[in-house]
Protein backbone atom coordinates (compact mmCIF):
# COMPACT_ATOMS: atom_id res chain seq x y z
CA UNK A 1 0.00 0.00 0.00
CA UNK A 2 1.44 3.31 -1.18
CA UNK A 3 0.95 6.59 0.96
CA UNK A 4 -0.04 10.16 -0.96
CA UNK A 5 -0.73 13.31 -0.28
CA UNK A 6 -3.38 13.68 -2.37
CA UNK A 7 -4.60 11.30 -5.20
CA UNK A 8 -6.45 13.09 -8.30
CA UNK A 9 -9.16 10.47 -9.67
CA UNK A 10 -9.14 11.52 -13.85
CA UNK A 11 -6.19 12.94 -15.37
CA UNK A 12 -8.43 14.95 -18.05
CA UNK A 13 -7.89 18.88 -18.49
CA UNK A 14 -9.15 19.45 -15.28
CA UNK A 15 -7.48 16.50 -13.40
CA UNK A 16 -4.45 16.95 -14.71
CA UNK A 17 -3.91 20.58 -13.67
CA UNK A 18 -4.97 19.51 -10.54
CA UNK A 19 -2.30 17.48 -9.83
CA UNK A 20 0.43 19.68 -10.91
CA UNK A 21 -0.93 22.82 -9.65
CA UNK A 22 -0.80 20.78 -5.90
CA UNK A 23 2.65 18.90 -7.05
CA UNK A 24 4.39 22.46 -7.25
CA UNK A 25 3.01 23.17 -3.50
CA UNK A 26 5.57 20.16 -3.05
CA UNK A 27 2.98 17.72 -2.31
CA UNK A 28 3.29 13.86 -3.06
CA UNK A 29 0.74 13.59 -5.58
CA UNK A 30 -1.33 10.19 -7.50
CA UNK A 31 -2.97 10.77 -10.96
CA UNK A 32 -5.16 8.26 -11.65
CA UNK A 33 -6.42 7.77 -15.33
CA UNK A 34 -8.06 5.12 -17.83
CA UNK A 35 -6.59 6.38 -21.01
CA UNK A 36 -3.05 7.80 -21.58
CA UNK A 37 -3.61 10.98 -23.79
CA UNK A 38 -2.89 10.16 -27.83
CA UNK A 39 0.84 11.52 -28.96
CA UNK A 40 0.56 14.24 -30.83
CA UNK A 41 1.64 14.37 -34.82
CA UNK A 42 1.01 17.62 -37.34
CA UNK A 43 -0.36 15.44 -39.74
CA UNK A 44 -3.53 14.35 -37.11
CA UNK A 45 -7.21 15.28 -38.08
CA UNK A 46 -8.49 18.43 -36.07
CA UNK A 47 -10.20 17.03 -32.59
CA UNK A 48 -13.78 17.48 -32.65
CA UNK A 49 -13.89 18.52 -28.85
CA UNK A 50 -12.29 22.20 -28.65
CA UNK A 51 -12.38 24.73 -26.15
CA UNK A 52 -12.54 28.48 -25.84
CA UNK A 53 -9.21 29.07 -23.43
CA UNK A 54 -9.74 32.39 -21.42
CA UNK A 55 -6.68 34.84 -20.75
CA UNK A 56 -6.99 33.54 -16.95
CA UNK A 57 -6.70 29.89 -17.79
CA UNK A 58 -4.17 30.58 -20.44
CA UNK A 59 -2.13 32.20 -17.75
CA UNK A 60 -2.48 28.45 -15.60
CA UNK A 61 -1.39 26.74 -18.31
CA UNK A 62 1.62 28.71 -18.71
CA UNK A 63 2.64 28.85 -14.62
CA UNK A 64 2.31 24.91 -14.80
CA UNK A 65 4.47 24.59 -18.26
CA UNK A 66 1.80 23.24 -20.71
CA UNK A 67 1.45 26.99 -22.90
CA UNK A 68 4.67 26.01 -23.81
CA UNK A 69 3.71 22.67 -25.72
CA UNK A 70 0.29 23.84 -26.79
CA UNK A 71 1.80 26.91 -28.92
CA UNK A 72 4.46 24.55 -30.56
CA UNK A 73 1.62 22.25 -31.93
CA UNK A 74 -1.52 24.11 -32.74
CA UNK A 75 -4.14 26.77 -31.22
CA UNK A 76 -6.23 29.33 -33.00
CA UNK A 77 -6.52 32.57 -31.16
CA UNK A 78 -9.49 35.19 -31.12
CA UNK A 79 -9.37 38.80 -30.69
CA UNK A 80 -13.35 39.46 -31.52
CA UNK A 81 -16.71 37.81 -30.38
CA UNK A 82 -19.68 39.02 -32.58
CA UNK A 83 -23.40 38.25 -31.18
CA UNK A 84 -26.66 39.01 -32.77
CA UNK A 85 -30.35 38.18 -33.58
CA UNK A 86 -31.33 40.27 -36.23
CA UNK A 87 -28.48 41.92 -37.91
CA UNK A 88 -29.33 45.41 -36.90
CA UNK A 89 -28.83 44.07 -33.58
CA UNK A 90 -25.23 42.53 -34.21
CA UNK A 91 -23.31 42.99 -30.99
CA UNK A 92 -19.16 42.80 -31.04
CA UNK A 93 -16.62 42.29 -28.35
CA UNK A 94 -12.84 43.21 -29.13
CA UNK A 95 -10.14 42.47 -27.25
CA UNK A 96 -8.53 46.18 -28.18
CA UNK A 97 -11.14 47.38 -25.79
CA UNK A 98 -9.66 45.77 -22.90
CA UNK A 99 -6.26 46.66 -23.95
CA UNK A 100 -5.83 42.83 -24.68
CA UNK A 101 -4.25 41.40 -27.71
CA UNK A 102 -6.73 38.66 -27.70
CA UNK A 103 -9.73 37.53 -26.19
CA UNK A 104 -8.37 34.03 -26.13
CA UNK A 105 -7.49 30.71 -27.94
CA UNK A 106 -9.96 28.03 -29.11
CA UNK A 107 -7.58 24.43 -28.30
CA UNK A 108 -8.28 20.93 -29.00
CA UNK A 109 -9.39 19.06 -25.78
CA UNK A 110 -6.63 16.23 -26.33
CA UNK A 111 -3.96 18.95 -26.96
CA UNK A 112 -4.38 20.29 -23.85
CA UNK A 113 -4.54 17.45 -21.79
CA UNK A 114 -1.52 15.84 -23.42
CA UNK A 115 0.45 19.09 -23.05
CA UNK A 116 -0.36 18.87 -19.06
CA UNK A 117 0.39 15.40 -19.47
CA UNK A 118 3.83 16.05 -20.60
CA UNK A 119 4.38 18.07 -17.73
CA UNK A 120 3.55 15.37 -15.01
CA UNK A 121 5.56 12.71 -16.87
CA UNK A 122 8.77 14.87 -15.91
CA UNK A 123 7.51 15.66 -12.62
CA UNK A 124 8.87 13.92 -9.25
CA UNK A 125 6.29 14.58 -7.45
CA UNK A 126 3.60 12.93 -9.75
CA UNK A 127 2.98 9.24 -9.97
CA UNK A 128 0.82 8.24 -12.91
CA UNK A 129 -1.67 5.26 -12.66
CA UNK A 130 -2.71 4.37 -15.97
CA UNK A 131 -4.50 2.52 -17.17
CA UNK A 132 -6.11 2.29 -13.94
CA UNK A 133 -9.21 3.32 -12.35
CA UNK A 134 -10.91 3.26 -9.05
CA UNK A 135 -13.43 0.61 -7.40
CA UNK A 136 -13.67 1.27 -3.99
CA UNK A 137 -13.72 4.31 -1.83
CA UNK A 138 -13.05 4.63 2.37
CA UNK A 139 -12.50 7.38 4.77
CA UNK A 140 -11.74 7.55 8.26
CA UNK A 141 -10.05 10.43 10.70
CA UNK A 142 -6.75 10.33 8.97
CA UNK A 143 -6.73 9.17 5.42
CA UNK A 144 -9.03 8.12 2.60
CA UNK A 145 -8.30 4.85 1.36
CA UNK A 146 -8.65 3.72 -2.53
CA UNK A 147 -9.00 0.82 -3.65
CA UNK A 148 -7.87 0.62 -7.48
CA UNK A 149 -8.32 -1.88 -9.73
CA UNK A 150 -4.63 -3.43 -9.67
CA UNK A 151 -3.78 -1.60 -6.28
CA UNK A 152 -4.34 -0.24 -3.11
CA UNK A 153 -3.62 3.20 -2.24
CA UNK A 154 -3.96 5.98 0.35
CA UNK A 155 -4.59 9.18 0.78
CA UNK A 156 -4.46 13.11 3.04
CA UNK A 157 -6.81 14.10 0.30
CA UNK A 158 -8.94 12.85 -2.72
CA UNK A 159 -9.79 15.01 -6.25
CA UNK A 160 -13.00 13.53 -7.89
CA UNK A 161 -11.87 15.16 -11.35
CA UNK A 162 -13.51 12.48 -13.30
CA UNK A 163 -16.35 14.01 -15.34
CA UNK A 164 -19.92 15.00 -15.38
CA UNK A 165 -20.74 11.31 -14.55
CA UNK A 166 -18.49 11.05 -11.51
CA UNK A 167 -17.90 7.53 -9.64
CA UNK A 168 -16.01 9.89 -6.90
CA UNK A 169 -18.99 11.88 -6.39
CA UNK A 170 -21.41 8.83 -6.68
CA UNK A 171 -19.01 7.04 -4.14
CA UNK A 172 -19.51 9.51 -1.65
CA UNK A 173 -23.16 9.84 -2.17
CA UNK A 174 -22.99 13.55 -3.04
CA UNK A 175 -25.91 14.13 -4.93
CA UNK A 176 -26.99 17.19 -7.94
CA UNK A 177 -29.43 19.05 -9.05
CA UNK A 178 -29.82 18.65 -12.61
CA UNK A 179 -31.79 19.40 -15.67
CA UNK A 180 -32.27 18.42 -19.54
CA UNK A 181 -32.39 21.47 -21.68
CA UNK A 182 -34.53 19.13 -24.05
CA UNK A 183 -32.08 20.15 -26.69
CA UNK A 184 -28.92 18.90 -28.14
CA UNK A 185 -25.59 20.59 -29.73
CA UNK A 186 -24.19 19.40 -33.05
CA UNK A 187 -20.11 19.76 -33.93
CA UNK A 188 -19.00 20.07 -37.13
CA UNK A 189 -15.43 20.47 -38.47
CA UNK A 190 -15.18 21.95 -41.69
CA UNK A 191 -12.93 24.11 -44.31
CA UNK A 192 -14.04 27.31 -45.07
CA UNK A 193 -12.86 29.20 -48.54
CA UNK A 194 -12.27 32.35 -46.22
CA UNK A 195 -9.08 32.88 -45.02
CA UNK A 196 -8.12 31.85 -41.37
CA UNK A 197 -10.27 34.07 -38.99
CA UNK A 198 -9.46 35.67 -35.90
CA UNK A 199 -13.64 36.05 -34.41
CA UNK A 200 -15.85 33.99 -32.77
CA UNK A 201 -19.71 34.60 -33.20
CA UNK A 202 -22.95 33.37 -32.45
CA UNK A 203 -26.72 34.00 -33.86
CA UNK A 204 -29.70 33.48 -32.09
CA UNK A 205 -32.59 31.47 -33.25
CA UNK A 206 -35.66 30.49 -31.66
CA UNK A 207 -34.61 26.92 -31.75
CA UNK A 208 -31.08 27.69 -30.43
CA UNK A 209 -27.88 29.42 -31.45
CA UNK A 210 -25.59 28.53 -34.28
CA UNK A 211 -21.21 29.14 -33.28
CA UNK A 212 -18.48 29.49 -35.69
CA UNK A 213 -15.07 28.82 -33.57
CA UNK A 214 -12.23 29.59 -35.60
CA UNK A 215 -9.54 26.62 -35.87
CA UNK A 216 -6.10 26.48 -36.67
CA UNK A 217 -4.14 23.44 -38.10
CA UNK A 218 -0.74 25.61 -37.65
CA UNK A 219 0.81 26.18 -34.48
CA UNK A 220 0.91 29.12 -32.67
CA UNK A 221 4.55 30.54 -33.83
CA UNK A 222 4.11 28.76 -37.57
CA UNK A 223 0.66 31.70 -37.63
CA UNK A 224 3.24 34.33 -36.62
CA UNK A 225 5.54 33.00 -39.30
CA UNK A 226 3.39 33.17 -42.31
CA UNK A 227 0.55 35.21 -41.09
CA UNK A 228 -0.42 36.00 -45.07
CA UNK A 229 -0.09 32.54 -45.92
CA UNK A 230 -3.60 31.56 -44.76
CA UNK A 231 -6.26 30.92 -47.99
CA UNK A 232 -8.15 28.26 -46.57
CA UNK A 233 -9.66 28.55 -43.12
CA UNK A 234 -10.82 25.45 -40.34
CA UNK A 235 -13.39 26.09 -38.07
CA UNK A 236 -15.71 24.36 -35.87
CA UNK A 237 -19.42 25.04 -36.18
CA UNK A 238 -22.06 24.42 -33.20
CA UNK A 239 -25.45 24.09 -34.09
CA UNK A 240 -27.95 23.83 -31.43
CA UNK A 241 -31.45 22.17 -32.24
CA UNK A 242 -33.46 20.29 -30.99
CA UNK A 243 -33.03 16.60 -30.15
CA UNK A 244 -34.89 15.04 -32.88
CA UNK A 245 -33.11 17.30 -35.60
CA UNK A 246 -29.58 17.18 -34.17
CA UNK A 247 -30.94 13.51 -34.81
CA UNK A 248 -31.48 13.94 -38.31
CA UNK A 249 -28.65 16.12 -39.68
CA UNK A 250 -26.27 13.39 -37.82
CA UNK A 251 -27.11 10.63 -40.06
CA UNK A 252 -26.64 12.80 -42.70
CA UNK A 253 -23.62 12.27 -45.14
CA UNK A 254 -20.88 15.15 -44.72
CA UNK A 255 -22.19 16.07 -48.44
CA UNK A 256 -25.52 16.36 -47.43
CA UNK A 257 -24.61 17.90 -43.87
CA UNK A 258 -22.71 20.62 -45.85
CA UNK A 259 -25.82 21.30 -47.88
CA UNK A 260 -27.65 22.16 -44.97
CA UNK A 261 -25.34 24.10 -42.75
CA UNK A 262 -25.21 26.45 -46.08
CA UNK A 263 -29.20 26.72 -46.10
CA UNK A 264 -28.85 27.26 -42.08
CA UNK A 265 -25.87 29.35 -41.30
CA UNK A 266 -25.24 32.97 -41.94
CA UNK A 267 -23.79 34.00 -45.28
CA UNK A 268 -20.56 35.20 -43.66
CA UNK A 269 -19.71 31.47 -43.04
CA UNK A 270 -18.78 31.34 -46.73
CA UNK A 271 -18.72 28.09 -48.72
CA UNK A 272 -17.42 25.20 -46.48
CA UNK A 273 -16.56 21.58 -46.60
CA UNK A 274 -17.63 19.25 -43.90
CA UNK A 275 -14.57 16.90 -42.55
CA UNK A 276 -16.34 15.48 -39.50
CA UNK A 277 -19.10 15.58 -37.23
CA UNK A 278 -20.59 14.72 -33.30
CA UNK A 279 -23.50 15.44 -31.53
CA UNK A 280 -24.49 15.54 -27.78
CA UNK A 281 -27.16 16.59 -25.24
CA UNK A 282 -27.14 19.65 -23.18
CA UNK A 283 -27.74 19.07 -19.58
CA UNK A 284 -27.03 21.23 -16.62
CA UNK A 285 -25.91 19.72 -13.54
CA UNK A 286 -24.41 21.38 -9.77
CA UNK A 287 -23.38 19.17 -7.46
CA UNK A 288 -25.14 19.43 -3.64
CA UNK A 289 -21.85 20.14 -1.97
CA UNK A 290 -18.16 20.10 -3.27
CA UNK A 291 -16.58 18.05 -0.51
CA UNK A 292 -17.38 14.95 2.16
CA UNK A 293 -14.68 15.97 4.71
CA UNK A 294 -11.20 14.67 2.59
CA UNK A 295 -12.81 14.38 -0.88
CA UNK A 296 -13.00 17.79 -3.30
CA UNK A 297 -14.74 17.54 -6.16
CA UNK A 298 -13.54 20.16 -8.93
CA UNK A 299 -14.59 20.68 -12.90
CA UNK A 300 -17.51 18.88 -14.20
CA UNK A 301 -17.20 16.80 -11.33
CA UNK A 302 -18.90 19.67 -9.23
CA UNK A 303 -20.64 21.79 -12.46
CA UNK A 304 -21.33 21.25 -15.81
CA UNK A 305 -22.86 24.32 -17.79
CA UNK A 306 -24.82 25.10 -20.73
CA UNK A 307 -21.61 25.00 -23.18
CA UNK A 308 -23.14 28.38 -25.25
CA UNK A 309 -20.28 30.52 -23.85
CA UNK A 310 -17.64 28.34 -24.15
CA UNK A 311 -16.97 28.50 -20.20
CA UNK A 312 -17.06 25.19 -19.14
CA UNK A 313 -13.33 24.20 -18.62
CA UNK A 314 -12.69 27.94 -17.78
CA UNK A 315 -14.75 27.01 -14.77
CA UNK A 316 -12.83 23.95 -13.85
CA UNK A 317 -9.37 25.81 -14.01
CA UNK A 318 -10.43 28.42 -11.74
CA UNK A 319 -11.65 25.44 -9.68
CA UNK A 320 -7.86 24.38 -9.90
CA UNK A 321 -6.80 27.60 -9.62
CA UNK A 322 -8.75 28.55 -6.04
CA UNK A 323 -7.81 24.97 -4.74
CA UNK A 324 -3.91 25.79 -5.22
CA UNK A 325 -4.43 29.30 -3.51
CA UNK A 326 -6.16 27.20 -0.39
CA UNK A 327 -3.34 24.76 0.19
CA UNK A 328 -0.62 27.57 -0.54
CA UNK A 329 -2.21 29.94 2.30
CA UNK A 330 -2.58 26.77 4.33
CA UNK A 331 1.07 25.62 4.33
CA UNK A 332 2.03 29.41 4.56
CA UNK A 333 0.58 29.82 7.84
CA UNK A 334 1.41 26.72 9.14
CA UNK A 335 -2.26 25.28 9.51
CA UNK A 336 -3.07 21.57 8.85
CA UNK A 337 -3.64 21.51 4.87
CA UNK A 338 -5.61 18.92 4.44
CA UNK A 339 -7.94 19.70 7.71
CA UNK A 340 -11.06 19.19 6.06
CA UNK A 341 -12.15 23.20 7.48
CA UNK A 342 -9.29 24.50 5.65
CA UNK A 343 -10.66 22.36 2.28
CA UNK A 344 -13.93 23.99 2.89
CA UNK A 345 -12.21 26.89 2.00
CA UNK A 346 -12.59 25.48 -1.87
CA UNK A 347 -16.28 25.64 -1.50
CA UNK A 348 -16.60 28.97 -0.12
CA UNK A 349 -14.09 30.53 -3.07
CA UNK A 350 -15.65 28.51 -5.79
CA UNK A 351 -19.31 27.96 -5.39
CA UNK A 352 -21.21 31.37 -6.04
CA UNK A 353 -18.98 32.26 -8.80
CA UNK A 354 -19.69 28.48 -11.12
CA UNK A 355 -23.30 29.13 -9.80
CA UNK A 356 -23.26 32.69 -11.10
CA UNK A 357 -22.47 31.16 -14.52
CA UNK A 358 -24.81 28.64 -14.80
CA UNK A 359 -27.62 31.18 -14.17
CA UNK A 360 -26.41 34.20 -16.53
CA UNK A 361 -26.02 31.68 -19.34
CA UNK A 362 -29.40 29.45 -18.59
CA UNK A 363 -30.96 33.51 -18.43
CA UNK A 364 -29.53 34.25 -21.48
CA UNK A 365 -30.43 30.88 -23.34
CA UNK A 366 -33.94 30.91 -21.80
CA UNK A 367 -34.27 34.58 -23.21
CA UNK A 368 -33.19 33.99 -26.63
CA UNK A 369 -35.11 31.26 -27.10
CA UNK A 370 -38.64 32.68 -25.72
CA UNK A 371 -41.11 32.71 -28.97
CA UNK A 372 -42.73 36.14 -27.71
CA UNK A 373 -42.37 38.72 -30.28
CA UNK A 374 -42.64 40.94 -27.73
CA UNK A 375 -39.33 39.31 -26.60
CA UNK A 376 -37.90 39.47 -29.81
CA UNK A 377 -38.21 43.29 -29.69
CA UNK A 378 -36.67 43.84 -26.26
CA UNK A 379 -33.75 41.30 -26.64
CA UNK A 380 -32.62 42.86 -30.33
CA UNK A 381 -33.00 46.59 -28.77
CA UNK A 382 -30.98 45.96 -26.09
CA UNK A 383 -28.18 44.43 -27.78
CA UNK A 384 -28.50 47.37 -30.25
CA UNK A 385 -28.36 49.78 -27.32
CA UNK A 386 -25.70 48.61 -25.36
CA UNK A 387 -23.65 48.50 -29.03
CA UNK A 388 -24.45 52.03 -30.26
CA UNK A 389 -24.17 53.76 -26.61
CA UNK A 390 -20.58 55.05 -25.75
CA UNK A 391 -21.15 55.07 -22.12
CA UNK A 392 -23.53 51.27 -21.96
CA UNK A 393 -20.65 50.09 -24.29
CA UNK A 394 -17.68 51.07 -21.40
CA UNK A 395 -19.21 49.55 -18.85
CA UNK A 396 -21.62 46.98 -19.66
CA UNK A 397 -19.61 45.04 -22.57
CA UNK A 398 -15.77 46.00 -20.76
CA UNK A 399 -16.90 44.55 -17.98
CA UNK A 400 -18.62 41.58 -19.27
CA UNK A 401 -15.87 40.76 -21.19
CA UNK A 402 -13.27 41.25 -18.28
CA UNK A 403 -14.98 38.92 -16.43
CA UNK A 404 -15.65 36.04 -19.38
CA UNK A 405 -11.76 36.30 -19.73
CA UNK A 406 -10.87 35.83 -16.08
CA UNK A 407 -9.38 39.58 -15.84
Amino acid sequence: MVDFDCVVIGGGMVGAASALALAEQGLQVAVVEKYQPQHFSSEQTLDMRVSAISLASQYLLEQLGAWQHIKQWRACPYERLGVWEQEFSYTEFNAKDIEQAHLGHIVENRLIQLALWKQIANHSNITSFCPENLTHLAQDSSKVTLTLSQQVVTAKLVIGADGANSHVRRLINIGVTAWDYQQSAMLINVETTCAQQNITWQQFYPTGPVAFLPLSKKSLIQQRQFKQDQSTGYASLVWYHHKDEIKRLSALTNAQLQMEVLAHFPKRLGDIRVIDKAAFPLTRRHANSYQKERVLLVGDAAHTINPMAGQGVNLGFKDVKALQEVIALAIADGRCWHNAKVLAEYENLRRKDNLLMQTTMDALYLSFSHPSSIFKVLRNLSLFTINKLPLLNSVIKNKALKYACGI
